[in-house]
């Protein structure tokens, strides 16, 4: 199992649980992740999704090694949703959405923010976006969502520099709402979830709704331009270079490089 599922006070809270590799996505997980958001917005008795990961980890992102192999072998058998269809379905979302970073979060660890309502960080987790270290684009929207959320001077930062955010610059910054204590984070954001929970579904859906309509065209052309980005860079010279350096357990050297990469 790679997520847990459990019910509260009409909260539904999905822990992703791949704790020995971080949190990170592999194709079972978006799929698992998919299809547990998928299915909380059927349900009439669920009001709020709260995600948090088990373990250290809030989620390192896409799993890296897999990613490789997706990159490197013609044979990858990819997952039923994969990347796309999560954020398919956080995007489509129509209830309350509240995200309690536990941990680290790296690449969709840190985007997905972009499409919480309410997000709560722990004080010792940190945050990254590792694109341009991977040579890669941005993901998830994250280019048209984080200079919404945190102006373009901190999302640039953010998605040029591939640097470490702390608790405290995230909060500083708008990207969280609230940061916690480690030990107090899950019952705070529950508490906080539980309160809307309390309130009727119908109205927290049609609040969603009115507060994310006007976004949604400008949510689709961002993920085009970063799809097609993405899929021009992921296996170039410079996104090679970085996983063959992961898998090698050594820092990427870009220096040599073909120009223009």
């Amino acid at each position: 199992m790679v997520l847990q599922i459990s019910d509260d006070a009409r909260v539904r809270t999905l822990t992703l649980d791949r704790a020995e590799a971080l949190n990170a996505f592999d194709e079972a997980l978006y799929d698992a992740t998919t299809d547990a958001l998928l299915a909380a917005a059927e349900d009439p008795d669920v009001a709020v999704v709260l995600l948090t990961g088990a373990g250290r980890a809030f989620s390192a992102g896409t799993d890296l090694l897999e990613m490789h192999q997706r990159a490197t072998d013609p044979d990858f058998v990819p997952g039923r949703h994969g990347f796309v269809g999560l954020v398919d379905a956080l995007a489509a979302f129509p209830k309350p959405l509240v995200v309690a970073v536990n941990g680290v979060g790296l690449g969709i660890g840190t985007t997905v923010l972009g499409f919480a309502d309410l997000a709560f960080m722990a004080s010792t987790a940190r945050l990254k976006c590792p694109f341009t270290s991977l040579g890669v684009a941005p993901e998830a929207a994250s280019s048209y969502l984080l200079p919404r959320l945190v102006g373009r001077q901190q999302a640039a930062w953010l998605l040029l520099s591939a640097e470490w955010i702390t608790a405290t610059e995230a909060l500083a910054m708008g990207l969280v709402w609230k940061v916690c204590e480690p030990e107090d984070l899950l019952d705070e954001a529950h508490r906080h979830a539980a309160l809307l929970a309390a309130r009727p579904i119908s109205s927290l859906v049609a609040v969603k709704r009115t507060m994310t309509a006007p976004l949604r065209a400008g949510v689709e052309a961002a993920r085009e331009l970063e799809n097609a980005a993405f899929a021009e860079l992921m296996g170039g010279p410079a996104n090679l270079e970085a996983l063959t350096a992961f898998a090698e357990g050594r820092e990427a050297d870009f220096t040599s490089l073909p120009p223009g990469w």
